[in-house]
């Protein structure tokens, strides 16, 4: 395993009784890079994440986690990951008594005041966990996985139930941990979470990866023919075409300028993940 190499998978497979859930996944992830895993319900998505973190066996494969192998990987090794679950508490403690706590179990935290501040939670330092809003105790979690510093952070389904609003602050805050040379690994439904926050993602339909790369990349986006839209005398048109400039270019010498109601529009990161997953769906 590469020192550049935060995570390494080759031949990843898990089967609960006759059903195959991971079948035979490869992954690479860069330390630093921010890395998206998409899929639909029973895609494998939440299977392979606790086989990396250390929580669920693999029947096959080999894994590489921070260069140790989960499945046994001790104290020391569970103190440079962090980890975040979809499922939220309501703890009766105050954000600063549950921030401190967690900083007490890792060699090297972060000030508990720093990380309050870093997750939007300045101010609140005194209210009880469970006197929180859905999006603040999502900052709380947040700030549980990283109070330990960790090389490696998991994210499932992160921004779930959040406004617009909060999820653009809370966007902020893993790019911001990004900077810093977290790597981060991400599970989401949200497809424009993944297209703003990830280096690159990979789509699993039915165990297996069916597509992986850059977002503004993936199943071949960019080379896909783009759609042109006007409004024509007789009604609006549409136009499937590889040349998108030379037809906008053309439409505005038959119109002499502008053209009314122009689009041009490329397929969307959905349009080619709903493509992907295909039957999965």
């Amino acid at each position: 395993m590469s020192s550049d190499t935060a995570i390494e998978v080759r031949g990843l497979r898990k089967s609960y009784g006759g059903t195959l859930a991971v079948d035979g996944i490869d992954l690479d992830i860069s330390r630093g890079e921010v890395f998206a895993l998409l899929g639909p319900n029973g895609a494998g998505k939440t299977t392979t994440v606790e086989i990396l973190e250390g929580y669920r066996h693999r029947d096959g494969g080999t894994v590489a986690v921070l260069g140790q192998d989960p499945a046994n990987a001790g104290r020391n090794w569970r103190a440079r990951i962090g980890i975040v679950l979809q499922l939220t508490s309501e703890p009766e403690l105050t954000v600063g008594e549950m921030v401190s706590m967690f900083a007490g179990f890792y060699p090297l935290p972060r000030d508990p005041g720093e990380v309050i501040e870093l997750v939007g939670l300045g101010g609140l330092d005194a209210r009880r966990g469970n006197q929180l809003s859905g999006g603040q105790r999502r900052r709380l979690d947040v700030a549980l996985g990283i109070v330990g510093r960790p090389e490696l952070l998991f994210l499932d389904e992160p921004t779930t139930g959040f406004d617009p609003e909060a999820r653009r602050q809370f966007w902020e805050l893993i790019a911001h941990l990004a900077s810093e040379g977290t790597t981060i690994l991400l599970t989401t439904h949200y497809l424009p979470e993944a297209e703003a926050l990830a280096d690159r993602v990979a789509v699993l339909a039915s165990g297996q990866v069916v597509a992986l790369g850059a977002p503004a990349t993936l199943g071949g986006r960019v080379t896909q023919d783009a759609q042109v839209s006007w409004e024509a005398p007789e009604g609006r048109r549409t136009l499937q075409t590889a040349t998108p400039t030379k037809v906008v270019a053309e439409l505005s010498g038959q119109f002499g300028g502008e053209i009314p109601g122009l689009a041009v529009t490329r397929p969307s990161l959905e349009d080619v993940y709903l493509e992907l997953i295909g039957a999965d769906r």
